[in-house]
């Protein structure tokens, strides 16, 4: 349960003529993580080549593409289509590829074409548009600026009026901030002309080349551009009713040919000769059993298949969860930061409790617990892929547990709920409701330091537990085992000076006894012992790492901020509150007035848009610090990761069966 799925290592042997047999069945069984194929000349392995695909890879590769392109068109995935829990036989869909493939493709194709054609013809006059929208209080045809031998026009913006040293016939209106101006000028007088214009600011712009007024084709284009939407909207149409349409099928036909891919191009990861073919791969132990009996069956016995002994450590075997129900959505969270190794501790279940006891302790609030609540379950229905069901699976359980710290800590929205808090009092001295008890502010701080000093331990205590499964016997994992015991002694022998000089909330009480030395009791001692100790241990292992002695007190502190960011949600919402109701709506409700309705209005837009403002605060302070305190302070302490990720040959059918 701590630890990966156990895996077994697998060599397969046969003949070629079994060799679509056994990849078939591999790949129904979808547990085979192939090793792939290099070729070398190690031993066993001389004359062995990469294999070649089977027969039809070509064809349904080709098939495949097509598929694929008629997907993007109509915007189809498998993630979008809603299997219902119905599968097509493939047989039916091989039917269909055969009878209607070459039709739906011509449909998408021309639809295609349309689409972008219009797309097209829309952005050019609208571009046109853009080109004439300087010319519009330019009233003359702007054919009549083209085609002179013997004259130049210059057109343009410029920020004044310009006259010319030279004869030229000149047009000149205000436009935007500016002129626009045109000259028309004696060609061989040009290269003066446009000196003239370019100092004085002049900014040229080409004449566009239409027959018209510029405002009249303005117009013909806006037209154009009303009536071309209208179409692009009818193909826009079209291809969405081709889309209902075809959907399940297009995503039926992109399952069984990538089905038919993948098993044709397998024989490209296995070894191979002129008569024989060789697959290595992992399999989950307790799964061995299953598949051979189904390659033996499959090949009438004419298959060899055995296990391969590896080395558990050095090897880089697959890794595959293996944790309960309630934890797997958590494995997201662990896959972002790094997959385990396979003798390594998986702290997924850890992860799972330990991460939504941290955001309710943040963000406990029974108000905001149920709007996170409603919120997940709201946004399942766009985030329907795997890794978007267990993002919300998470969310959804540090949700609950908003609302189960909300109910302790007595708080709703900011308002105080019918009894005490249970243990720990959050509330404010903020606005009339003020208890003069104020927040537990201390005992929070402590508490979150006590949940800082045992998380690490427990981290330094799993580093211990790693080193013994992970590094062979020897003079190295034991001074790595002994350094991580010196961070642990080093960390309590520092608790157990301060308890001895000073009593503490919720700590021991060890300050009254006598002196032993120094001034010191017998606690204290033990303590500065313990601290020497330790860092011998570490210094044993590492020299360098004393320099990293300063984070055993700044990594328990850093656990504080579990307090910090939650009094800090608890402040924004009471003040909220405050302002919104006692200060805005209640003067108001009590002298009642057309104005006052109004203010009461502005009031509850204040009290909504502070609340939503600071659940989203509460989503960003309890996820983005309770997974910090696991990824820096938790997991550096003994986590390693960088396991290879479990890819079984295969795929679960979602949309068609054999």
């Amino acid at each position: 349960m701590f630890e990966p799925q156990t895996m077994s290592k697998l060599l397969i042997a046969a003949s070629k003529d079994q060799l679509e047999a056994v990849v078939r069945e591999l790949y129904r069984h979808n547990l085979f993580h192939i090793e792939d194929f290099v070729e070398s000349d190690a031993q066993g392995l001389e004359g062995c080549k990469i294999g070649m695909p089977l027969p039809g890879a070509s064809e349904s590769s080709s098939d495949l593409v097509r598929i694929r392109s008629i997907e993007n068109t109509y915007g189809v995935s498998a993630k979008t289509v809603d299997a219902d829990g119905k599968k097509v036989p493939t047989a039916q869909v091989r039917q269909r590829i055969e009878r209607e493939l070459q039709t739906i493709e011509e449909e998408a194709s021309a639809l295609s074409e349309e689409k972008v054609m219009l797309e097209t013809k829309i952005r050019d006059y609208e571009t046109r548009i853009a080109e004439l929208k300087p010319f519009t209080v330019f009233p003359a045809n702007l054919a009549d600026l083209k085609g002179f031998e013997n004259f130049v026009v210059f057109a343009g913006l410029a920020p004044a009026s310009v006259s010319l040293g030279v004869p030229n016939e000149m047009f000149s209106a205000a436009y935007d901030k500016s002129n626009l101006l045109i000259a028309v000028v004696p060609r061989d007088a040009a290269e003066e002309a446009e000196k003239e214009l370019f100092d004085a600011g002049f900014q040229p712009i080409p004449v566009p080349d239409e027959d018209g007024t510029a405002g009249e084709r303005t117009v013909w284009y806006t037209h154009e551009i009303t009536r071309l939407e209208k179409e692009l909207e009818a193909a826009f149409g079209r291809i969405t009713a081709q889309k209902e349409k075809n959907a399940a099928f297009l995503v039926a036909c992109d399952e069984l040919l990538t089905a038919e891919v993948e098993r044709a191009e397998a024989p490209l990861r296995f070894a191979t000769t002129e008569e024989t073919f060789v697959a290595e791969g992992w399999v989950p132990a307790d799964m061995v059993a299953a598949l051979t009996s189904d390659l033996q069956s499959a090949t009438g016995g004419k298959i060899f298949i055995s296990e391969v002994g590896f080395d558990p450590v050095e090897d880089a075997v697959p890794v595959e969860y293996h944790n309960p129900d309630f934890s797997k959505p958590t494995e997201m969270l662990m896959d972002i930061y790094s997959r385990p190794q396979y003798k390594e501790f998986d702290p997924t279940i850890m992860v799972s409790i330990v991460f939504p006891i941290f955001f309710g302790f943040i963000l406990g609030d029974v108000g905001y617990g149920i709007i996170l609540l409603a919120l997940g379950y709201y946004l399942r229905k766009f985030l329907k892929d795997d890794a978007g069901k267990k993002l919300l699976d998470v969310f959804r359980n540090a949700s609950i547990s908003s609302i189960i710290f909300g109910l302790i800590y007595s708080e709703f929205l900011g308002f105080a709920l019918p009894w005490s808090p249970i243990g720990i009092n959050r509330h404010l001295n903020i606005g009339s409701h003020a208890s003069g008890h104020g927040p537990d502010a201390v005992l929070m701080l402590v508490l979150t330091a006590w949940i800082g000093i045992l998380h690490i331990t427990l981290g330094r205590m799993l580093h211990m537990y790693n080193a013994a499964n992970m590094i062979h016997p020897g003079k190295h994992r034991s001074k790595v085992i002994f350094g991580q015991l010196g961070w642990i002694l080093v960390m309590w022998g520092i608790l157990l000076m301060l308890w001895s000089l000073f009593e503490m909330p919720l700590m021991p009480v060890l300050a009254g006894y006598p002196a032993v030395f120094a001034g010191i009791n017998g606690f204290g001692i033990a303590g500065a012992v313990l601290l020497v100790v330790g860092i011998i241990g570490i210094g044993q292992d590492s020299v360098l790492e004393l320099m990293e002695l300063p984070t055993v007190i700044s990594h328990v502190l850093s656990y504080t901020r579990l307090a910090a960011v939650g009094l800090s949600s608890v402040a924004i919402a009471m003040v909220t509150n405050y302002i919104a109701i006692e200060l805005i709506i209640d003067p108001q409700l009590a002298n009642p007035s057309v104005v006052g309705v109004i203010i009461i209005l502005i009031g509850i837009v204040i009290f909504l848009i502070g609340h939503i403002l600071n659940t989203a605060l509460g989503i960003m302070g309890g996820g983005l610090h309770s997974i910090r305190l696991h990824y820096v302070e938790f997991f550096t302490k003994f986590y390693k990761g960088g396991g290879k990720k479990y890819e079984p040959f295969g795929k679960l059918r979602k949309f068609t069966e054999d």
